[in-house]
């Protein structure tokens, strides 16, 4: 016969006045955690009473119930209604639901309340993300949810942003196969076919770093501080359906613009429309891109126009804005710091003095007859409209004294028409087509080491008119290898004839560079302060300090460095040879040493586009290797080539390195015998290779690296 099995009985439940219960002091919670009581109340206001209060009569000495209770279990509940009570927002006799326990049996009040808090399962995340998307489908607006349980909106915002991620993921998270900054990583795309495709390409990698998983959701899109996103606007882009990728969890720049295709025919359409209004102008030409190569300009004569005079109204507003700045300034010139209105209105009159100050240029209208202009976009987003430059072939034809100028009729007008239309040419520079994949270390391309040499040439050319004593001195020693005959004049860096070198092969971004900037603006200041006509520039420089000669010379003197790496032809019948390129690049490191060049201080960094995107994987892991040391290169030695250049961007980014053709040469360079032919004298490792020829079965073995 089977033993009978004993039943438990359960603790009875009954409703028991609020001012009839007592807090045990048996209650094992010590430490404030959790949902603050005030928060607490508030929901139990909301909601009522959600969970019934465990308590135990309250005995005498002889053992008899007094008719009071204490709460062993569930003392933050007392203490919510307790407030309820103080606020008179709850009856003190208001009925309270309540288990009520035994006081005499077997198990403390200690253990009561130590259970009831440890075998308390809290709420899984997920649990919680989804719950709050269902009150949202069922109505409740995102202020609502967050009202009802005492958080901020934006925190409902992101906890919907993760319900939102592929539910491939989710279930992943819920089974602690990612972590929560991963999720939230994944949440900054909408995409889920997208989400689940990178998961896939990451889960068996041991790095899963979110910041990887951003980067790889956001790689095709542009970001908002870009100057196309800059110059079309937020606004314009999303009002033609454009879609804004936001990450709710991490600062992002404004977020990233996903129609990129879209975000490219709006930045045409928008530069289109402001060539249209400028050909109204009467110009024979527009160049329309979103960016033009540094030196578009080469061999182009720039039109001096007359700035327009201030009408009366407006001088007198700059001549107020002036005085107030004036006042200002010495009001405030002993404070240490301004207050914020005054700062305010400092930036507010400087902004209106430059733009006054601005004038608009008046042109010939014959010359504008023959000249164009260049419209693109400028680096903070701003149109930038570069007037005025002629074509030599538009020039006009000398001719004989007496007679009339082609570009003018009978009548005095423009023979070129002052109606004609200009012709819009929209396009920007070609595009490198993709390096094929190719391992080992190869030598650099030719192509590459051109873009390299070019930014070194035009850092190196700022620097050099920054140091006038130095330009001075090279200046002098390249006339003293031209005066005296033992000396070489070939393969020197310093070309004195100031024969600008322009640069047929550069990065795309040539023209932004912080030296490059720098040496467009200390031109155009010269500019304006030499006299426009020939015979006037005698007298001009004449006038000059010596200083202020000196600084002209430093940077004239500068145009005529060349420290530019070329492929030289292999028998000889180029311009230079293996071995004049080679003296012109030892040459070109005297100089920066003179001057104190470094590429990093210059602002040069290594990026996807300008060096780590063009060279092999193998490349890539020892410019890594040398600049974050083998740790980092082992993050990235398992990623493909697009992916590794990209972490090798970020990994490199303040580790200042420097590929070979942008470091100065260690040690004392030694003299170069002019006397000797010798073509097989050891190049850089950079050029080792590139222009040498092995012969193998009577045919020439190809050692250039693939372009």
């Amino acid at each position: 016969m089977a033993n009978a099995v004993q039943k438990i009985s359960l603790s009875p439940s009954r409703d028991i006045p609020f001012n009839k219960l007592v807090l045990a002091q048996t209650n094992v919670r010590r430490i404030k955690a959790g949902v603050s009581i005030e928060e607490l109340a508030a929901s139990i206001a909301r909601r009522g009473l959600i969970q019934s209060i465990h308590v135990r009569p309250v005995l005498d000495a002889g053992g008899k119930e007094t008719g009071m209770f204490e709460v062993p279990a569930g003392g933050r509940r007392y203490r919510a209604l307790e407030m309820l009570v103080n606020q008179k927002r709850l009856a003190k006799t208001a009925s309270i639901p309540c288990v009520v326990g035994n006081s005499s049996g077997p198990i403390a009040a200690e253990e009561i309340s130590l259970a009831e808090n440890i075998e308390h399962a809290p709420l899984h995340p997920l649990d919680q993300y989804r719950a709050f998307k269902d009150m949202r489908d069922k109505g409740m607006s995102e202020e609502e949810i967050a009202a009802a349980f005492f958080i901020s909106t934006s925190v409902v915002k992101q906890r919907l942003k993760l319900a939102e991620v592929s539910p491939a993921l989710l279930e992943i998270y819920a089974d602690d196969g990612m972590t929560i900054a991963q999720l939230e990583a994944f949440a900054v795309s909408n995409d889920h076919a997208r989400q689940d495709q990178v998961w896939e390409a990451i889960k068996n990698s041991w790095s899963k770093e979110p910041y990887q998983i951003r980067r790889m959701l956001t790689e095709n899109t542009v970001r908002a501080s870009d100057k196309r996103a800059l110059f079309v606007g937020l606004e314009r882009y999303e009002a033609a359906g454009g879609e804004v990728l936001r990450d709710l969890f991490q600062s992002d720049d404004g977020g990233w613009l996903q129609d990129v295709p879209l975000l490219e025919r709006l930045v045409t359409e928008k530069l289109q429309m402001m060539a249209d209004e400028i050909a109204s102008e009467g110009w024979k030409w527009i160049e329309v891109a979103v960016s033009f190569p540094y030196g578009a300009t080469n061999g182009l004569r720039e039109l001096k126009g007359t700035p327009i005079d201030l009408a009366s109204d407006e001088q007198a507003t700059l001549d107020a804005l002036r005085d107030e700045f004036d006042k200002l300034q010495a009001q405030y010139e002993e404070a240490d710091k301004l207050p914020d209105e005054v700062d305010q209105r400092f930036g507010e009159i400087e902004t209106a003095i430059k733009s006054l100050e601005a004038r608009p240029v008046r042109f010939d209208p014959v010359e504008i007859a023959r000249a164009g202009v260049f419209v693109s976009v400028d680096t903070d987003g701003m149109l930038l409209v570069e007037r005025g430059f002629v074509k030599p072939e538009d020039e006009a034809p000398v001719t004989p004294e007496g007679d009339n100028d082609p570009g003018i009729d009978e009548s005095g007008n423009s023979a070129t028409g002052s109606n004609q239309r200009a012709i819009i040419t929209i396009g920007g520079r070609p595009v490198d087509p993709d390096d094929e994949e190719e391992d080992g270390i190869k030598p650099l391309p030719d192509r590459l080491i051109m873009e390299l040499t070019a930014d070194r040439t035009l850092a190196l050319r700022d620097k050099l008119a920054n140091d006038p004593a130095t330009a001075f001195l090279a200046v002098l020693h390249k006339f003293v290898r031209d005066t005296f005959s033992r000396y070489s004049a070939q393969g020197v860096a310093m070309e004195v004839f100031v024969r600008g070198t322009v640069f047929p092969v550069q990065s795309e971004g040539l023209r932004d560079t912080i030296y490059a900037r720098s040496i467009k603006a200390r031109h155009d200041a010269w500019e304006k302060r030499l006299p426009a006509d020939v015979a006037d520039l005698w007298n001009a420089l004449s006038a000059l300090t010596g200083t202020q000669q000196t600084e002209l010379f430093a940077h004239c003197a500068s145009f005529g460095v060349n420290a530019l790496y070329e492929r030289a032809d292999r028998y000889g019948n180029g311009a230079i040879s293996t071995h004049g390129v080679q003296r012109r690049l030892a040459d070109a490191d005297h100089l920066a040493r003179a001057v104190g060049l470094d590429m990093i201080d210059a602002g040069w960094r290594p990026t996807v586009g300008n060096y780590l995107g063009r060279i092999t994987k193998a490349r890539i892991l020892e410019a890594v290797r040398e600049g974050a040391g083998e740790r980092a290169s082992q993050l990235i030695d398992h990623l493909k080539k697009g992916d590794m250049a990209k972490e090798a961007e970020r990994l490199l980014a303040d580790s200042g390195w420097l590929p070979e053709p942008l470091r100065l040469v260690d040690g004392d360079v030694e003299a170069v015998d002019n006397n000797t032919g010798d073509e097989d004298e050891a190049l850089p490792e950079f050029l080792a290779g590139d222009n040498d020829v092995a012969l193998v079965d009577g045919e020439e073995k190809q050692l250039d690296a693939a372009e």
